[in-house]
């Protein structure tokens, strides 16, 4: 099964090379085992667009669609035989980011 696996942030924490280090040896150990489909970092929400082309005007918009302290700074999308076993990669990302994770299962 697959997860998604977001990196919740704030604006006021940008990370250090320490933990530089931890999430390169977690992206190291979930790549080796072949769990790790893919994994990225992401733009502060600031540097954001929203399209809506519904209906008949074509909108734009900067910034994030919602206004919020905290953010989707990165993530990893996981591929783990079960949810217990999700959770447990899970909480060694969350160690190895010093950030909160949220986990969700593709459907």
């Amino acid at each position: 099964m697959r997860y998604l696996f977001a990196v919740i942030d704030t604006e006021t924490n940008s990370g250090t090379r320490e933990e530089a280090v931890t999430i390169n040896a977690f992206n190291d150990k979930i790549g080796a085992s072949g769990q790790r489909l893919m994994a990225a970092g992401l733009v502060a929400p600031r540097d954001a667009k929203v399209f809506d082309n519904r209906g008949d005007a074509a909108l734009i918009s900067d910034g994030p669609i919602n206004e919020t302290r905290e953010y989707m700074s990165g993530f990893w999308i996981i591929d783990a035989a079960t949810d217990a076993l999700a959770h447990e990669l899970a909480a060694e990302a969350s160690k190895a980011c010093n950030r909160r994770i949220e986990v969700r299962r593709f459907l």
